[in-house]
């Protein structure tokens, strides 16, 4: 097409759909209320080397993202990650189990699963294959899904730590079919909760789940920027949008900010979740009503340390914490020279990179994080060098229940022609979602 797209919003979603609509042919305007791109996609110093603060790896699930990186020339740039994660329970720290979905068990008899749940936990999850499934209806939420099939040690020791860590969500709330699509149906085809996950995992790609970018993920952000710059694209920092406004007769749109107003044919609106409800009250005023969630708020601790006894990898790629481990606050870790051998190669030898993961916005002591770090890792405390945070504000997780009422509002709202809504609280979070999202708002309007 012809005339003139705006992109409201510079995180990775923006980007994404900016790049589409220029490669059709729009004259395409980028409107960021920060004086930074790439949202969760980020970057930091610390001990003199680079490395992710936000996301540091994507999905292979569907091929988007890696179609996308080897569009913008970093398809030599993919690594696979390195070493398992392992879940620190409250009597011992042990492997997860390979082969699962959402840390439910395919083989629930399988010696990885048994050292986490015990001999006794492993029959009681096996007689998950015993039990009839529902033929009719779906079941609602994952927690009593997964305690009444295979019982309470499958979901306290696997399933809630990945679920809680991963996702940010509780695990014994959270609806099924907004983690997972497709596992209803998958039981009620495969007859019990153990062979539907058997049956999704058979589906998924072969080789690593997820992979990163020698550098760091956010080279990607790099990539997307230099390429707009090619096309084209005016990106606009520190320019907020303050409305959204149908034309009153006609197509297109009149876009708000505090400096000027844009004239656009077709819109993307990719802001961050509640302020892109705040935007649709013109065009949407039913879905820009409706409450908004509670924001989700979480610390990300990123520590350069010095301990030789990490080049042995102890715990693997990381550590998540099960709720019964008591004596640790930090919901998770990563050993980032562990998990991904460009950044120990950055580093002087016995100094690693390790990422702690926490709720809240407060600022952890020093003594907490080493401690915390410590436990995690089996090691007493490490000689911490250097230490970096970043604290991250979710105003719409994609997983709470007014959030999900919005998006299913959304999906029957008679838009506007020409306006398309994508982001994490549209599509989900993830890279491998946010990325075919915006692609696919964008050849929408396109």
């Amino acid at each position: 097409m012809s005339g003139t797209a705006v992109v409201v919003g510079g995180g990775v979603g923006g980007l994404v759909a900016a790049r589409r609509l220029a490669l059709q042919g729009s004259r395409v305007v980028l409107l960021e209320r920060s004086d930074v791109l790439g949202g969760r996609v980020a970057r930091g110093t610390v001990a003199g080397v680079v490395a992710d603060t936000g996301a540091e790896s994507f999905a292979v699930r569907g091929g988007a993202v890696r179609a996308l990186v080897e569009e913008l020339g970093l398809g030599d740039a993919v690594v696979d990650p390195r070493g398992g994660a392992w879940v620190a329970l409250e009597d011992r720290t042990v492997p997860l189990p390979s082969g699962g979905v959402l840390g439910i068990p395919g083989s629930p008899l399988a010696e990885d699963v048994r050292r986490v749940i015990d001999g006794r936990g492993a029959v009681r999850a096996y007689a998950d294959r015993l039990v009839p499934v529902l033929k009719v209806g779906r079941y609602e939420r994952l927690g009593p899904l997964v305690r009444g099939r295979m019982g309470p040690r499958v979901l306290e020791r696997l399933v809630a730590p990945v679920v809680e860590s991963v996702y940010g969500v509780d695990a014994e709330t959270v609806p099924v079919d907004a983690i997972a699509p497709r596992l209803n149906a998958a039981i009620t085809l495969a007859g019990s909760l153990s062979a539907a996950v058997l049956q999704l995992r058979s589906t998924a790609p072969a080789g690593s789940a997820v992979q990163g970018l020698a550098g760091g993920v956010a080279r990607l952000v790099d990539a997307l920027v230099a390429d707009l710059g090619r096309f084209g694209v005016e990106v606009r920092l520190g320019a907020e949008a303050i409305g959204i406004h149908p034309q009153p007769s006609g197509p297109g749109f009149t876009v708000v900010t505090p400096r000027e107003d844009v004239e656009a044919d077709v819109v993307v609106l990719a802001a961050d979740g509640a302020a892109g409800l705040d935007l649709l009250r013109d065009a949407a005023p039913d879905v820009a009503r409706l409450p908004r969630p509670r924001p989700a708020v979480s610390r990300s601790v990123l520590l350069a340390v010095d301990d030789p006894r990490l080049d042995a990898m102890p715990r693997g790629s990381g550590v998540l914490r099960a709720r019964g481990r008591t004596d640790v606050t930090a919901t998770a870790l990563t050993h980032v020279t562990a998990k991904w051998p460009w950044a120990a190669d950055q580093l002087p030898a016995g100094r690693h990179l390790i990422r702690l993961a926490y709720r809240g916005a407060e600022e952890p002591a020093e003594t907490r994080v080493a401690a915390d770090a410590a436990a995690l890792l089996g090691l007493v405390p490490t000689t911490i060098v250097d230490r970096l945070d970043t604290v991250w504000v979710d105003t719409a997780p994609p997983l709470a229940a007014e959030t999900r009422a919005a998006h299913e509002a959304l999906a029957v709202a008679p838009l506007p022609a020409g306006l398309a809504v994508t982001g994490s609280w549209r599509t989900g979070t993830g890279l491998a979602s946010v990325v075919a999202g915006a692609d696919a708002a964008a050849r929408a309007v396109g």
